[in-house]
């Protein structure tokens, strides 16, 4: 028995809570239901007309050309991938899911589940360069932008990337299809980033299938991947072909080598050689992050980026529908679950793994067993909402919620992002909670004595500087600490604790649980040490009480907030890896040898204190002051 299928039985005797989704077997039938395959009658979403079901209306489809990209800026690029991601699932947009957009299988063929049964009909190029063109556009870029939404998943299969790619696949025969699907994929690359959303790239159908799911492009169940070498070597050949054209983007946040595969035995070597691979392929793929799924086991590849120092980033899916148990547990409970343990290994993986993980897909979904007992469906269905928003947020670098739109939209605040914002999601997502559009506070978040940052007037971004001159241009002016100090800032007496001390603030769960290098902690919920040994201030900065390299930790993280905040009002979120990868560019003779813990403290403390004050910042212009 498999590792996967005992959990499975475990979870049906109630042995152990289904904390989160296992790999999902889907009932056809089920996906079939007149609920989840609710038509819309938005013409961009219907391909068939109404008095013949498969008689396809035309469309003049535009030349959409390969697009090229801005010249690659280092700093932009830091910015877009180390940043906190509140970002959206483009489910459907490439990758074809019946219950998602039923009315684009209206004419495909039997079993009308997944993108194959699509492809192989005759108007399938029609039909799906409508739907490329149609389904999102430029304007939906704009909408996330005035909500907070700074990172979008885009999935796509293999057959994405061209007719060259479909050959010796079921897509071969109907490989002229996807002539237009590269092109629009890089179009969408390039919305992005026009308002400044990052994009991660994830391989959601690999050759031969991951997990024989339909959302992997299959039809027939039948999970290949890990059986075939062949299968194995064309998928890495995908992944290096996207690392080729992308790991140089400014925008591009990084790569998921797979979506949701099966958690067979030989998943983290084939983890590993992809991952070899791809660092091989350029010098600016060395440093590109590479998400990997965990295949709903956290606990195993948590301990497979612990063990990696490069940015390798874990992505776990977190739903409260697809077992018996979940099916009819209530909301109320499922809102405790989250908010207790589900916490709590989220806090235990991060902690671990140096906060490299993002919940890549959640959404507000319930079934009606569980929602039939509660006195209030909506508030229970909100309160599930927002607190998987919130444990999500402060227990990892980010989430991704799945998705951001699907026929039948309006009636499915469970599935669709955009129904639920407003009503079982807040109304906007910033990194900062007190902002309120895009781009606040860009040129006023911080005295600009503190940094070395300068207005580009061609973008209404600050002008950056690479992270190696950054980070060796951090220190505090002298002057601009007395002045602090004098006006009673930064003198609040925040705490600094020593090397080996587990603590975490118990004032807000807005700032994060502190994340240190190589750090090994047993006790993931210890309150904040009760002798502090020094305070680190501004101020202090310049006196003999603080080592060098925590003067110089404190400095690097409060630039760092500022620099963050200064490029749409970002916030640090790969907090771990960003430290780590600080110190190998300070080298040994700024942060000595078995210093790292005390530098990353100091740093830790820097980024909290001028994110208070960017904060604080905030809060006067929401209440209607001026800076």
């Amino acid at each position: 028995m498999q590792l996967q299928d005992l959990t499975a039985l475990l979870i049906s005797l109630g042995l152990i809570q289904s904390t989160f989704k296992p790999s999902p077997q889907f009932d056809i039938s089920a996906l079939q239901s007149p609920v989840l395959l609710q038509s819309s009658n938005d013409n961009n979403l219907s391909n068939a007309t109404a008095t013949n079901a498969c008689s396809v209306e035309p469309y003049d489809s535009p030349d959409v050309q390969l697009q090229s990209f801005p010249p690659f800026n280092p700093v932009k690029a830091n910015v877009y991938r180390y940043r906190q991601q509140q970002s959206v699932n483009m489910g459907s947009w490439f990758v074809q899911e019946s219950w998602m957009v039923p009315s684009l299988f209206t004419c495909a063929n039997p079993p009308q589940i997944s993108e194959i049964d699509i492809a192989s009909t005759p108007q399938a190029r029609t039909i799906l360069e409508r739907h490329w063109d149609t389904f999102i556009t430029e304007d939906d870029f704009v909408y996330l932008q005035k909500i907070g939404i700074n990172t979008i998943r885009l999935p796509v299969g293999y057959w994405s990337l061209g007719p060259s790619y479909c050959f010796g696949t079921p897509f071969e025969k109907y490989s002229e299809v996807y002539m237009g699907s590269w092109p629009r994929i890089l179009r969408a690359i390039n919305w992005a980033a026009k308002y400044d959303i990052g994009v991660l790239i994830d391989m959601h159908g690999a050759y031969g299938s991951q997990n024989g799911q339909p959302h992997s492009g299959v039809n027939d169940g039948q999970t290949n991947l890990f059986n075939s070498d062949v299968d194995q070597e064309k998928t890495i050949s995908a992944l290096t072909f996207l690392a080729q054209q992308l790991a140089s983007v400014n925008n591009i946040v990084g790569i998921q080598i797979l979506n949701e595969p099966q958690n067979v035995a030989t998943l983290p070597d084939f983890y590993t050689r992809a991952i070899n691979t791809l660092r091989e392929v350029s010098s600016a793929s060395k440093t590109l992050p590479l998400y990997i799924h965990d295949g709903f086991d956290l606990n195993r590849f948590t301990d497979f980026v612990a063990g990696r120092q490069d940015f390798i980033v874990v992505d776990h899916h977190s739903y409260f529908v697809f077992t018996p148990q979940d099916s009819s547990e209530p909301a109320h409970s499922h809102t405790a679950d989250v908010t207790h343990s589900i916490s709590s290994d989220l806090s235990t993986s991060s902690i671990k793994a140096r906060r490299n993980i993002v919940v890549d897909e959640w959404s507000c979904a319930l079934t009606d067993k569980s929602l039939e007992g509660e006195k209030n469906k909506q508030e229970s269905r909100k309160k599930f909402c927002h607190a998987q928003m919130k444990v999500y947020s402060n227990e990892t670098a980010g989430w991704s919620f799945w998705s951001y739109k699907k026929e039948g939209c309006n009636e499915d605040q469970g599935w669709c992002f955009k129904s639920a914002i407003g009503k079982s999601l807040p109304s906007t997502f910033f990194s900062y909670p007190s902002q309120t559009g895009p781009h606040d506070l860009i040129a006023s978040s911080a005295p600009s004595e503190d940094n070395n940052i300068t207005s580009n007037s061609t973008d209404g971004h600050a002008q950056l500087p690479p992270l190696s001159e950054v980070i060796h241009q951090a220190a505090f002016k002298k002057n601009a600490a007395t002045s602090q100090s004098e006006n009673g800032e930064g003198s609040s007496h925040e705490t600094y604790y020593p090397p080996n001390r587990a603590w975490k603030r118990s004032n807000t769960r807005r700032n994060h649980r502190h994340l240190s290098i190589h750090r090994r902690r047993k006790q993931s919920t210890q309150k904040h040490h009760p002798h502090p040994v020094k305070t680190v201030t501004p101020a202090s900065l310049n006196t003999t009480s603080v080592a060098d390299h925590e003067k110089r930790g404190y400095a690097d993280g409060h630039e760092t907030a500022i620099i963050f905040a200064r490029y749409g009002m970002s916030r640090l979120g790969f907090k771990g890896q960003y430290i780590a990868d600080t110190i190998k560019i300070l080298g040994p003779n700024v942060v000595p040898p078995g210093k790292e813990e005390s530098y990353a403290q100091a740093f830790d403390q820097g980024l909290r204190d001028a994110e208070k004050k960017i904060e604080a910042s905030l809060d006067i212009v929401a209440g209607g002051g001026h800076l």
